[in-house]
């Protein structure tokens, strides 16, 4: 299951991280975050104790939103040593090549 992260643990939890963390920007009301979920969840799964993958709800999470420039969603980033490595906008990515990306950067 994917990490829920806030604006409380986001630096704790992905920036301070010792393993790559894969973000998803995501909503209830987005239709494509919701089918990317079950894919995130089962990935992060897969990669438990090499990577890890957190969810952060933009209604919740506004300032982090804006901080990372979210536009559209969902929108995930890649991230290792608290800098983002990679991202891509969309639902249009299979859990292979997110794990593949994510394994890439541990």
């Amino acid at each position: 299951m994917a990490l829920q992260i806030n604006e409380s643990n986001f630096t704790s939890e992905v920036l301070e991280s010792s393993v790559p963390v894969l973000v998803d920007f995501w909503a209830e009301w987005c239709g494509p975050c919701k089918a990317i979920g079950p894919i995130l969840d089962q990935l992060s799964d897969d990669v438990a104790g090499s990577a890890k993958v957190a969810k952060v709800n933009v209604d919740e999470a506004r300032n982090l939103a804006v901080q990372y420039g979210v536009r559209s969603i969902p929108f995930l980033l890649f991230f290792k040593n608290g800098e983002i490595k990679d991202q891509i906008v969309g639902a249009n990515v299979t859990k292979d090549q997110l794990k593949a990306k994510l394994l890439a950067l541990a």
